[in-house]
């Protein structure tokens, strides 16, 4: 019996997977099912993150915190995880291509990671700035523009 069919009939029902996506853990949240496939996170409220969107994702005994790339924060409580965390945190890292902190001339430094989609093309590029550093600082935003052209020669990517 596959896991997809584990889950509870209202689950499967309403779980909205692109073609080819399949469920490959699920856990049991409060407010409904938590489901991890091959290409995203699925929150109990029909949230779906792909993996390539999410920046970090951590556990602890009252559940699950997300934050995607574009700053969304979602919790999940979640009290029997099962594979879920890991699951999640191996999809995650597989998204991701290249992730180099570099510094900055006096300022600190910026995190440049090349993400893509499971089994796709690099999508782009994030700069993650360390604490304390304006991402919207045209100078700041021009060094790090600049390191990143350094990366992606030297890694072809």
């Amino acid at each position: 019996m596959s896991i997809f069919r584990r889950l509870p009939a209202e689950v499967r029902k309403t779980l909205a997977v692109e073609r080819g996506e399949r469920v490959l853990t699920f856990a049991q949240g409060a407010d409904g099912h938590v489901v991890a496939t091959n290409l995203a996170l699925h929150l109990s409220d029909g949230t779906r993150v792909p993996y390539e969107e999410i920046d970090k994702a951590s556990w602890d005994e009252e559940g699950v915190r997300v934050l995607t790339t574009d700053g969304s924060r979602h919790f999940e409580r979640v009290t029997e995880p099962r594979m879920l965390p890991e699951t999640v945190r191996e999809r995650v890292n597989s998204t991701i291509v290249v992730n180099k902190h570099v510094s900055l001339p006096g300022r600190g430094g910026v995190r440049l990671v090349a993400r893509r989609r499971p089994g796709g093309e690099v999508l782009g590029w994030t700069l993650v700035f360390d604490d304390g550093l304006d991402p919207a600082d045209p100078g700041l935003r021009a060094q790090a523009e600049q390191a990143l052209e350094g990366v992606r020669r030297s890694m072809g990517v």
